[in-house]
């Protein structure tokens, strides 16, 4: 109490993609088997690729990965952090998902998409993008009644979310604000399950790529399929059938160690 707690530039637990692995086994060992999995915002793609690796070397899995978008960020994170580090949500989802399925072990591995999710088409897009399921930070806090003051971390949040102020805590009245907060949930998974039924599609697990239409230029649409192509399963297995834009990003991947 009293003192701040800053989160550090790096993991005292581990310093390699093996070590994380080891680490994520560990804790799945002191919690009696419950799932185990780790979040982050695609930068360097070796790096991941480094993980994917270690978990061919190991046989180690997640059972989650959460990806973020550099779209994410709470309103106490540094603003070059959140305007300008990390791959947004889209690249570093579809990267992330490639890079599982060419190691063969995306059928052993959720994906969990984050990153500004916040309405029933974000939703769409991120599961017609690999994603098993969806996090939203951002449309729950808005339908408290964030304004985004960007004032998270000085405990003088003017709507009462992110304080322990006694006297501004008044402006959060829990049994509006909760229902406010269901009916969000519950409209925004509604008009989901509409668009999957709009699409001619019977469940969400039936959502591909080619659902979604991106428009590339003046004059061209193109699905996501062909914007973001996906990789055949098992294909960074063998040296000779990874194609040529992964080449490089392979090359530097290393199972024991994070490049510096």
């Amino acid at each position: 109490m009293g003192q701040d707690v800053l989160s550090p530039p790096g993991h005292s637990a581990f310093d390699s993609p093996t070590g994380l692995l080891e680490f994520l086994a560990r804790l799945r060992d002191l919690s009696g088997g419950k799932p185990v999995g780790f979040k982050l915002c695609v930068g360097r793609r070796s790096e991941f690729l480094g993980i994917c690796r270690a978990m061919e070397q190991t046989g180690i899995t997640p059972d989650f990965i959460t990806i973020d978008g550099s779209e994410g960020g709470t309103g106490a994170a540094p603003l070059e952090f959140s305007n300008s580090v990390g791959l947004p949500l889209r690249e570093g989802l579809r990267f992330a998902h490639n890079a599982l399925v060419g190691f063969g072990v995306r059928d052993r591995i959720r994906i969990v998409a984050a990153g500004k999710i916040s309405t029933a088409f974000h939703i769409f897009k991120a599961i017609a993008l690999g994603a098993d399921l969806c996090n939203s930070a951002r449309g729950m806090m808005f339908a408290l009644g964030c304004i985004q003051a960007r004032v998270c971390n000085t405990n003088r949040c003017p709507v009462g979310l992110t304080t322990q102020d006694p006297s501004r805590m008044q402006a959060l009245h829990v049994p509006t604000k909760a229902e406010r907060v269901a009916s969000y949930h519950r409209d925004t998974i509604h008009t989901f399950l509409e668009l999957v039924a709009a699409a001619g599609l019977e469940h969400p697990t039936q959502i591909g790529s080619q659902h979604v239409l991106r428009r590339v230029d003046p004059f061209t649409i193109k699905p996501f399929c062909d914007v973001y192509p996906c990789l055949e399963p098992g294909t960074l297995l063998h040296d000779g059938e990874v194609p040529e834009r992964w080449q490089p990003w392979m090359a530097a991947a290393s199972a024991d160690r994070f490049r510096a």
